[in-house]
């Protein structure tokens, strides 16, 4: 599975599709992200719709979120819908929004 990197100095302003890997995202996203899995790293931002079948959230989410697996991390800021199969999250995870959790 190969692996897109969104680098800290990197603001990507459209839509992110990655059909068959990954995307770690250091810098920004403005716009929806769908991908087998995403990494959004401490000082990582995404604001948009994603859909993954894995997600971790170190730093800042905006929007709606579809995944089997979460994981929400103490660093992390969670603003939206999230709908998840599986959600682990660690103590000080910031989450507001609704949260549906067993459905896909």
């Amino acid at each position: 599975m190969t692996k897109s990197v969104i680098e800290e100095d990197l603001t990507l302003d459209g839509n992110l599709s990655s059909k068959e890997g990954g995307v770690e995202v250091k810098g920004k996203v403005l716009g929806n992200v769908t991908a087998i899995s995403v990494i959004i790293r401490d000082k990582g931002t995404i604001d948009g719709t994603l859909t993954a079948s894995s997600v971790s959230i170190e730093g800042n989410y905006n929007g709606t979120l579809k995944c089997e697996d979460l994981k929400v991390t103490a660093t992390s800021d969670v603003k939206g819908d999230v709908s998840a199969k599986t959600m682990t999250t660690e103590s000080g995870s910031k989450i507001a929004g609704k949260v549906s959790i067993g459905v896909s």
